[in-house]
């Protein structure tokens, strides 16, 4: 491009800058954008026009241009250069990422940030950001593909912001890398192509300070609650927290995630989504996390719901709650990696639980600010392997999370557990151990199958967690060390409770089912027809049908 060109283009951004400059108090850090041609997305720089009648979504700026992306007609992408939208220049208008013919894909140099992040109550008030709805909204339609350059960039929905991606099970919504878009991400458990998911809300989180009770409905903030999200800094960082549980961020349904990742440092990591105190509003249904470096998804306090939702080669946790997370997650499939996989569940009920006193603990846990989430239908496969963040395992529960899980299985047996793997089903520990001999973890109905029963201490009265699950539960016995159990009829084994082709990931009739070689005495909790997250016989039918990715080809758990 000339150098008079870029002279513009520069005034023009120094302009938009200086005119941001509102009454709240953001100061944003100048960055140099890279203006140049973009030879991955396949287009030139979508400098601000008087008009635009394209494909691709467009704002009108301040000075009255529109600023828009560039469609390329050959590779039918819209590609979006960082003076369109960046971490440092979020978008303040409602967009739309429509449909593309041909089925392109909506293509991202920089972040995507929907909003911005305010780290005070007086630059919230400023702004007049009270709720989800003040701020801008991002609107996806059905069977778009979002895609970015590298791990370096995000999708961020900031306080205040909504996001509307509402795709079908014919045209389901996915969040990506250029280079999975281009064909060159050859590895389907490939991570790390580029950042991940965030979006935050108003919600309750335990890292804040309030007054009043969650169950009373009296909850209050007290003072200052801008809590970071982690995996983002600099101009990136977001804040969440709030006192209105019921806050809505939108919704996603039909929505997947593949190939995330980044680690700002390690321990500070991008998931696949997470969801910074997203309240009741948001509607969360049908949702995939597809190969992601860290967790699937993870929510730090809030009180959304989640229902069917796919966790396929995950490298970390696949469900991570934290903070005083109150939401119910409802038909849960989790598969492991055969290489790879931390926890199937891995939570805890207070934030910096180890700087706080008992005291303080025991308040929190009175007032209802511990994490109290309602899990229901949960298939977790998992692989038994000494993985690259931890070995393949069940839940863990600890830090004062009193969980009530029910009609769900841990799977721990199609793969011979490694010498030295800790493959637990389920692990409880400190105050959660006090709920569970208290009636606040409740535990009912549920199958585990593997080497490593449980872990974690006792209960206060010197009872065994597995003596204490055994009364509402069952557990498979019958393990060699080291052995692998296909849990199937196809098998003619003493363990079936898994079945369907092309992969057994549908849970058998309870009627049907053996656990050492007996018939499993449990009936489903809530009418619930069956155990698990799928059952081919069931009315639910086969929620992950047409939508999802990779459920037909999973190498070690192919029969």
């Amino acid at each position: 491009m000339k150098l008079a060109s870029n002279k513009l283009l520069l005034a023009a951004a120094i302009t938009a800058l200086l005119a941001g400059c509102d009454s709240g108090g953001i100061n944003i850090a100048p960055e140099t954008n890279d203006n140049s041609t973009n030879n991955n997305g396949g287009g030139q720089v979508g400098e601000p026009t008087d008009s635009y009648d394209g494909p691709c979504a467009s704002y009108e700026k301040e000075d009255g241009t529109i600023a828009h992306g560039d469609f390329n007609e050959a590779q039918g992408n819209c590609v979006y250069q960082r003076s369109f939208v960046d971490s440092g220049s979020p978008l303040m208008q409602d967009i739309t990422l429509a449909t593309l013919v041909g089925n392109g894909a909506h293509v991202f140099t920089g972040s995507l940030v929907v909003g911005k992040n305010y780290g005070s109550q007086a630059e919230l008030e400023a702004a007049g950001i009270t709720k989800g709805g003040d701020g801008p909204v991002l609107t996806i339609e059905p069977g778009v593909t979002v895609a970015f350059n590298s791990a370096a960039e995000s999708l961020v929905i900031n306080r205040g912001s909504q996001v509307f991606a509402e795709g079908t099970s014919a045209a389901p919504i996915t969040v990506t890398s250029l280079s999975d878009v281009n064909g060159e991400v050859t590895n389907p458990e490939a991570v790390g192509e580029w950042g991940g998911m965030v979006v935050n809300g108003f919600g309750v989180t335990n890292k804040c300070e309030y007054t009043g009770s969650v169950d009373a409905g009296d909850i209050a903030q007290v003072g200052e609650c801008h809590v970071d999200v982690e995996g983002l800094i600099g101009d990136a960082i977001s804040n969440y927290g709030g006192d209105n549980n019921e806050d809505s961020s939108g919704a996603l349904r039909y929505f997947i995630v593949k190939h995330t990742g980044f680690d700002v440092v390690p321990g500070n990591e991008l998931n696949g989504i997470t969801f910074g105190a997203v309240g009741s509003g948001t509607v969360l249904e049908n949702i995939q996390a597809y190969s992601t470096q860290d967790d699937g998804v993870e929510f730090f306090g809030g009180a959304a719901d989640l229902t069917n939702y796919v966790a396929l080669y995950v490298n970390d946790d696949s469900i991570d709650l934290d903070e005083g997370y109150r939401g119910t997650i409802t038909n849960s499939l989790v598969i492991q990696g055969g290489r790879e996989g931390a926890n199937c569940i891995e939570s805890d009920g207070i934030g910096s639980y180890s700087s706080k006193d008992a005291a303080t603990i025991a308040d929190f846990i009175d007032r209802g600010l511990n994490s109290r989430p309602v899990i229901d239908g949960l298939t977790c496969i998992i692989s038994p392997v000494a993985g690259t963040d931890d070995e393949g395992a069940g839940w863990r529960f600890r830090e004062a999370i009193f969980p009530t899980i029910t009609n769900s299985m841990v799977v721990a047996s199609f793969i011979g557990a490694e010498n030295g793997s800790e493959n637990y089903c389920f692990r409880l520990e400190n105050d959660t151990l006090d709920g569970a001999e208290s009636g606040d973890v409740v535990m009912k109905s549920n199958i585990f199958a593997c080497e490593t029963k449980t872990k974690g201490g006792v209960l206060p009265g010197g009872q065994t967690v597995e003596d204490w699950a055994s009364a509402d539960n069952v557990f498979a016995n019958d393990f060699t060390p080291g052995v692998a159990y296909n849990p199937t009829a196809a098998a003619d084994t003493g363990l079936q409770i898994l079945g369907g082709a092309p992969l057994p990931i549908f849970s058998l009739d309870t009627a049907s089912m053996l656990v050492d070689g007996s018939p499993v005495a449990l009936t489903p909790e809530n009418g619930r027809g069956f155990i698990g997250a799928l059952s081919e016989s069931s009315e639910e039918g086969d929620w992950t049908s047409g939508w999802t990715v990779g459920l037909d080809t999973i190498d070690w758990l192919t029969p």
